[in-house]
């Protein structure tokens, strides 16, 4: 595609408003009311989100992950933790997520620092997973390198064979993360690209909200 064609897409958003004597005073209980209108809205994947990490050598990575939960503050995910983003995480703890909700002309950037949640709390998910869904985590050593698809397809089809439902034990290096945040910010598409952006930052144990220019 040509540069002059990808100039032109553009879009002129004009479907919501915010200001910051309107947003909620906890950005979480704002986040979630977000999240909710999403979901009314029928926005595929609304808990979809970009995580972004940072390997040992200070290089940037970026993934869509399932948020899965909303907890004691934190935003909460699912993974392998010998993944690439597993072991930046391990590396380095900070990190950002970020939503699109299109439909709404909306996103959510979120940053902050990241930690495992318990294994308890990770075998609790992992049981109310699909069937299916537990044998491919089981499947697959995420990440590393394999020699084609039918390879993977065999491996699952025999754990398919050895594991019946119910009985599918949760790979020792797959659980869930918290991200625990200290900034978030709501944007808002707008005319002209005057864009509303209201961020929160934690100071101390209070929020403090401020309105950004676009």
């Amino acid at each position: 595609m040509k540069n002059e064609k990808l100039q032109k897409l553009r879009e002129d958003y004009s479907k919501h408003s915010l200001d910051e004597s309107d947003v909620n005073e906890n950005p979480f209980k704002q986040f979630e009311q977000w999240m909710e209108e999403a979901v009314q809205a029928e926005v595929p994947e609304p808990n979809a989100m970009t995580l972004a990490t940072v390997d040992a050598n200070q290089k940037p990575h970026t993934r869509v992950v399932l948020l899965k939960g909303l907890e004691d503050g934190s935003f909460v995910f699912y993974t392998n933790y010998a993944s690439n983003k597993g072991k930046d995480l391990e590396q380095n703890p900070n990190a950002s997520l970020c939503f699109l909700w299109l439909q709404l002309e909306r996103q959510v950037r979120i940053d902050g620092t990241v930690e495992k949640i318990s294994k308890e709390e990770s075998e609790a998910y992992f049981r109310q997973r699909p069937y299916k869904s537990q044998l491919g985590a089981l499947a697959s050593n995420q990440s590393a390198e394999v020699p084609n698809r039918e390879f993977l397809e065999k491996k699952f089809e025999e754990l398919e064979e050895k594991y019946p439902e119910g009985k599918v034990p949760m790979p020792e290096i797959w659980g869930g993360y918290r991200l625990k945040p200290e900034a978030i910010e709501f944007w808002q598409g707008r005319r002209s690209r005057l864009h509303d952006r209201i961020k929160y930052e934690q100071v101390g144990n209070k929020w403090e909200i401020k309105r950004l220019s676009p």
